[in-house]
């Protein structure tokens, strides 16, 4: 494929995807650069295309189609002052509420600030005045759907719902194209594509018709149910795993999604995914007919490649308007709705269960997995797999938990078991960063009142040596895994690349004393030498009250060889 051909067919892509989105009409004003998104848009026999030369009266004109139709108008340009034209009519479009969507043509990053022709910056052009910005990547054939991504597909169903709500507005998207603009020959247009947001509803409840089409899908096949971190409803774990009975098929449920721990039925729950997971030879095995999923994308990277290599499973996703966790642009069906609201309704259906064999499997892999993490915890010697199991095993009930990024959440995915008590896990996953761990776990403590924990690494207890601070005077009980560095580039690719690189450049040993700057924050301070001591740490530091620093040390290698045999034990 040719470049013009590539861009070509990335348009016609990014077109079939927004009529398949629901848009009906685009306004073309004539340039070069935006010539295969002029040419997609023509040849898209859903889409009536209007040609208009003057970019402004064209924005108004859009604008003028999306307050009769109350749809997203699209308007088509090239760049440079052409694009600048449109922002009159998307000034109108933000002040009166008004979906109008801008596509405007770019020269590719390389050209850029180097004084081409009819180049300017047009990131954000339109600053405050759009809902949202979209700075497309150049056409890369690797994200066109032929190589079997939904990226563009998703993109253009992101774009009109973003037109929609929860304002209806103008959104941008820039659109860089490098020449040759288009072929010497046009190949056929993209077929028609079904649509991606099922239901769309701005209340909780779903309509009856798509949650009785939904449980059709569902019902007698070989499903997983998988839920990733959320602000779900306290009713949510005991309605979801209801819906899991009547179907008969396993939960996969990510630390984060609080569903491991608690009084609801959680005999069909999986917490050991991310080792089972691992092998191809599993990820083969466990192919299911559908995956209904809730709640962010996976902190797990091997469940990640299990969802990458479905390609004929029919992937579900029940996300709040606005929200996206699709990274893979794998979903076929995104579901707008309130999650309980949807449970509750599918479980009011009749639904038929799937064959007993396909949750054998998954119950069969689960306590495979079990047996080895035991292996794994039972020496003296903490890792971090053992901190987090020790921690979750010995925590009341009703407390509140922070996890840490890095190896704190990846140990707590991994060995954090399950158990009857009420816990409140939390993390800060939107960003994953390692920074301001210990304010946000204060603040957690503050709000609730209740007895409270953090897991982190070194290096986070060292990244918020602030927020120490915040502490004072809180129930709360700060475990701090010191790997001495950071510990996480161990399990990482570079890790084979350069040994000596890796201690410097990476793992970066701070030897800073923790037992230090908790006594300067007035922090009581226990530095456990075995995991039996670590678990009498915490009941002291419970009895007490908070707050603490628990200081568990670690070896780096002996937790690596520990990770790595738990990993090698639960293979198929």
């Amino acid at each position: 494929m040719n470049g013009g051909e590539l861009n070509l067919a990335w348009a016609d892509a990014l077109l079939a995807g927004l009529v398949a989105a629901g848009a009906t009409h685009a306004v073309i004003a004539p340039g070069a650069r935006s010539s295969a998104l002029a040419l997609a848009a023509l040849r898209r026999p859903e889409l009536r295309c209007e040609i208009l030369s003057d970019e402004r009266v064209a924005g108004y004109f859009a604008l003028g189609i999306a307050r009769a139709t109350r749809r997203p108008a699209i308007v088509i340009c090239t760049s440079g002052t052409a694009a600048a034209n449109l922002l009159p009519a998307a000034m109108e479009a933000n002040l009166a509420a008004v979906p109008l969507l801008l596509l405007t043509a770019d020269r590719p990053p390389e050209a850029q600030d180097w004084g081409g022709n009819q180049t300017a910056a047009q990131t954000q052009l339109y600053g405050s005045q759009a809902r949202a910005f979209h700075a497309v990547a150049v056409p890369d054939a690797s994200l066109l759907p032929a190589a079997g991504s939904g990226y563009l597909r998703t993109l253009a169903t992101r774009l009109v719902e973003e037109c929609l709500f929860p304002l209806p507005g103008p959104v941008h998207a820039n659109l860089p194209f490098r020449e040759p603009l288009l072929p010497a020959a046009a190949p056929p247009g993209a077929p028609p594509l079904a649509p991606l947001v099922e239901i769309l509803r701005p209340d909780d409840t779903p309509a009856a018709t798509d949650v009785a089409a939904l449980a059709q899908r569902l019902s007698g096949r070989r499903g997983v149910i998988l839920c990733g971190e959320g602000a779900f409803p306290p009713a949510f774990a005991a309605a979801l795993t209801q819906l899991a009975a009547m179907l008969n098929v396993p939960i996969l449920a990510e630390a984060l999604s609080n569903l491991r721990f608690g009084s609801h039925d959680r005999s069909r729950i999986c917490v050991r995914q991310e080792a089972f997971l691992r092998t191809a030879a599993a990820r083969e095995k466990m192919r299911p007919a559908w995956v209904l999923r809730f709640g962010a994308f996976p902190v797990a990277r091997s469940l990640e490649h299990w969802l990458a290599g479905l390609d004929a499973a029919e992937h579900i996703l029940v996300a709040p308007p606005g929200s996206w966790p699709d990274p893979l642009w794998r979903s076929d069906r995104l579901l707008r709705c309130a999650p309980l609201a949807l449970v509750r309704s599918l479980t009011a259906q009749g639904l038929a269960a799937a064959n007993v064999a396909w949750l054998d499997s998954f119950q069969a892999s689960e306590a495979r997995c079990a047996a080895a993490a035991d292996a794994a915890c039972a020496p003296a010697q903490p890792f971090e797999g053992s901190v987090a199991a020790t921690l979750m095993a010995r925590l009341p009930d009703g407390a509140q938990c922070f996890v840490g990024n890095s190896l704190a959440i990846r140990a707590m995915d991994a060995f954090s078991g399950t158990g009857a008590q009420a816990v409140a896990l939390h993390g800060n996953r939107g960003a994953s960063g390692i920074d301001g761990n210990l304010a946000t776990a204060a603040g957690i403590a503050a709000a609730t009142n209740a007895p409270t924990v953090a897991l982190i690494g070194d290096q986070a207890a060292l990244h918020d040596a602030g927020g120490m601070a915040a502490l004072k005077g809180r129930n709360i009980v700060v475990v701090v895994a010191n790997n001495n560095g950071g510990g996480i580039f161990d399990h990482l690719p570079l890790a084979a690349v350069d040994a000596a690189s890796l201690e410097r450049g990476w793992v970066a040993p701070s030897g800073v004393s923790l037992a230090g700057l908790a006594a300067a924050h007035g922090l009581g301070h226990i530095r456990p030498a075995s995991i039996d001591d670590f678990a009498a740490a915490l009941d002291r530091a419970w009895a007490r009250g908070g707050p603490w620093l628990v200081e568990v040390p670690l070896d780096r290698l002996d937790s690596l060889a520990r990770f790595r045999a738990y990993r090698a034990a639960t293979g198929i």
